[in-house]
């Protein structure tokens, strides 16, 4: 799984047509100005020189932003997951240095750190752990120019860890963003749609970021199957009232709706910058859809007891209301049911509410399937990557007839 800071293309495979990961045209912090800063050195000549390495930073000029991420002086921050970037060049060589949080050189925090994965004409060719303070990966070498396309992919979730990029270096043509999709699906979420233990079919395991890979999830293969960019706003254990609970107290601190309007959440920290500190920007690029999967984790605190119930559909209409304020022309579709559907009558119930209260009928529900034992489990009984494929083929059927 893991290639240390080095992977080799061989020909035949850059031979291959660029796809990549897709992603959303994220915004930078509009008080940025960017001037020199953003390419370290620029080619005055018509035809480029494919023997100079030129350095570049990773703002929305040179490369398509995935998710939300934030530029700030030198360097871009990737959080949530998904969150990362997209380019195309023609040259030998590529380079990209990044940089970990307080988490990344802790022996102790070994299931925390962030897990990247980079691709070359949509190869995996890099998946790491960032478990230093700095990490160098060897993209792409080629004794012959080629044309390829790089993206690089945040593959874990924001609270546990967070990263910085500072350099793309490559030896070639100048790098070009990668075009936007017509399409941009934003997902709201929890560990489902992170892609919790993803890579560990054993239901009696628990969390670690190794196995944690929200491209196996339902919502980036949705957003693969439709041709879309997409923007993951998802955290494991995380509700509208609650996270996951023991039945008893309810988990308050952790909740979407808090966080909503934030670049993301990590208890660990880049010298002075958290993602929570960061508001995000809303007037860049409007999702096209919305997709809320909430009400797993709230299940676990709500269980049958009529007034949580009815607790968690309040404030789901609330939540609705703050989601809609920020993205006044989307569709938004609230789902549940991948582990349990306990909660779906609330879900339809607060719909209902908000439609009624608001006159907003831009809005809809759908029911996604219980897993099946037969399609197997993840790590804590999360859901197979089997479990996974339906779910993305239910969504992205209902997807096709509203969009």
């Amino acid at each position: 799984m893991k290639f240390k800071k080095l992977a080799l293309i061989i020909c035949a495979a850059l031979m291959l047509t660029a796809c990549g990961s897709t992603g959303q045209q994220s915004s930078d912090d509009p008080n940025d100005v960017i001037s020199s800063d953003s390419v370290s050195t620029t080619s005055t000549t018509e035809e480029t020189d494919m023997n100079t390495e030129t350095a570049y930073k990773a703002t929305e000029e040179n490369v398509k932003l995935l998710g939300r991420t934030y530029f700030d002086i030198d360097r871009l921050y990737c959080a949530l997951s998904g969150t990362g970037f997209e380019f195309t060049f023609t040259g030998i060589k590529c380079t990209i240095e990044v940089i970990g949080d307080s988490n990344s050189a802790s022996e102790a925090s070994a299931d925390n750190h962030a897990r990247v994965g980079i691709y070359v004409n949509g190869e995996r060719v890099i998946d790491d752990m960032v478990d230093h303070s700095e990490e160098v990966y060897t993209v792409f070498e080629s004794d012959e120019p080629r044309e390829v396309t790089v993206s690089f992919v945040k593959l874990s979730e924001s609270p546990m860890s967070t990263i910085a990029v500072t350099d793309i270096k490559v030896t070639g043509s100048p790098i070009q963003p990668t075009p936007d999709k017509d399409k941009l699906i934003e997902f709201i979420g929890d560990s489902i749609t992170c892609g919790y233990g993803a890579d560990d079919p054993d239901k009696d395991h628990n969390f670690s970021t190794k196995t944690e890979d929200v491209t196996k999830a339902y919502a980036y293969k949705t957003a693969q199957a439709l041709d879309a960019d997409y923007s993951m706003v998802s955290f494991s254990g995380y509700g509208i009232i609650s996270g996951y609970s023991d039945g008893e107290k309810k988990v308050s601190a952790q909740t979407v709706p808090k966080f909503y309007t934030k670049l993301g959440y990590s208890w660990a920290t880049h010298g002075l910058f958290a993602p929570s500190d960061v508001d995000w920007d809303f007037s860049k690029r409007q999702p096209d859809v919305i997709v809320i999967n909430l009400g797993t984790n709230d299940d676990s605190y709500t269980l049958t007891h009529k007034d949580r119930q009815e607790e968690y559909c309040a404030a789901y209409t609330e939540f609705l209301k703050k989601v809609r304020e920020n993205n006044p022309d989307a569709k938004i579709v609230c789902a549940l049911g991948v582990m349990t559907d306990r909660l779906f009558p609330y879900v339809e119930q607060a719909v209902e509410n908000y439609t009624a209260e608001t006159g907003d009928s831009n809005i809809s529900t759908l029911k996604f399937d219980v897993q099946q034992a037969s399609d197997g489990y993840s790590a804590d009984w999360h859901p197979s990557i089997t479990t996974h494929d339906k779910t993305a083929a239910k969504l992205t059927e209902y997807l096709k007839t509203i969009m």
